[in-house]
């Protein structure tokens, strides 16, 4: 695919913004698992395999996710700024590079415009681990977000909502988080992996600092669903229980392809829900387990494709602006060199 020559390659200053704006994507424990490399005429993403979770991730699912949510935030950024580009995924041999961005010359396709005003989103999405006073009502929402999920072959299924049956489908995912939890405290490395990941220096510009979890571990601090993490120093009003929706990513496949694609669709549905003024949370853990991954596609969902993510969406419980949060330098991630 070569550009085209009758028309201007984006800047180099455009390009180096929208690279900036993908590091902004969520990854598990906010490890961000990916390296860049950028030339006159695309930017390459790789899998950082010195930034997986080998006790907590060992099929590094969560890693490619990560990548992925980056990925989306790449395109959208470089959608905004009229940038015209392709997206070639896994373009050669190698396991960890993931994608190829070939900038076209010309203006962005049909569907990047479409895209593109999700860039807005980018600098106000937080990763809000409070419980949630309200989740998704409107069904015209719902809807828009699983859209935005479906364009990466990924389905977006609603867990919790008006419905009786969403409610006792919420109660049995409380009850398998419970399970998975069990089953990760099994795991040899885990809890330092966690501790490594929680207590990052000074400066670190990665993992999950104080400042972003909620003052106590205990409920009702936090919701029932996700990873208990150390006690922080984030206020939480007193709300009560924990009114998220929660949706889930699926894909018929489970391969490194389709979890790329289900980290793509993710970064779409939270920068759509952040766009429409709700709070999200992803969550992983449930999914880190063998079993109870099985049993949230057997028996909470009901289909036979691979969940890959689950997401609470849901009304913050102030308007408090939660803590930017830290994100390694550009020159960091960077590779040099062909």
């Amino acid at each position: 695919m070569s550009t085209n020559p009758g028309r201007a390659l984006p800047r180099p200053e455009t390009v180096h913004s929208a690279v900036g704006a993908a590091l902004r994507a969520p990854s598990v424990h906010n490890v961000q698992p990916w390296r860049w490399r950028i030339s006159a005429d695309r930017i390459e993403l790789y899998a950082d395999p010195e930034r997986r979770l080998p006790f907590t991730d060992p099929n590094r699912r969560d890693h490619l996710i990560s990548c992925g949510a980056a990925l989306l935030h790449l395109h959208v950024a470089l959608a905004a700024a009229g940038a015209g580009h392709k997206i070639v995924r896994f373009p050669d041999g190698d396991r960890d590079h993931l994608a190829t961005v070939r900038f076209t010359g010309s203006p962005p396709d049909q569907q990047s415009r479409a895209e593109a005003p999700l860039a807005r989103a980018i600098a106000h999405r937080h990763t809000d681990r409070r419980p949630f006073t309200a989740g998704l009502v409107a069904r015209h929402t719902r809807a828009a977000l699983g859209f935005h999920a479906a364009r990466y072959g990924v389905t977006m299924h609603t867990v919790s909502g008006d419905l009786a049956r969403g409610h006792l489908a919420r109660g049995h995912l409380a009850d398998l988080e419970l399970e998975a939890a069990r089953e990760m405290r099994t795991r040899p490395g885990q809890a330092a992996e966690l501790l490594v990941w929680t207590h990052r220096y000074a400066g670190s510009g990665d993992g999950v600092h104080a400042e972003s979890v909620p003052v106590s571990a205990r409920r009702p601090c936090e919701p029932d669903l996700g990873v208990r993490f150390p006690p922080g120093s984030l206020p939480v009003p007193r709300t009560g229980q924990d009114r998220a929706t929660i949706v889930v990513l699926t894909t018929p496949a489970d391969d490194d392809p389709a979890r790329l694609a289900a980290g793509e669709a993710a970064g779409a549905v939270l920068l759509a829900a952040t766009r429409s003024g709700f709070a999200t949370c992803p969550l992983s853990r449930l999914l880190e387990a063998t079993q109870t991954r099985s049993d949230v596609a057997r028996q909470v969902l009901r289909t036979p494709d691979r969940p890959q993510l689950l997401i609470r969406i849901g009304r913050a419980p102030d308007d408090r602006e939660l803590p930017t949060t830290p994100r390694r330098r550009l020159s960091d991630v960077l590779v040099h060199g062909t």
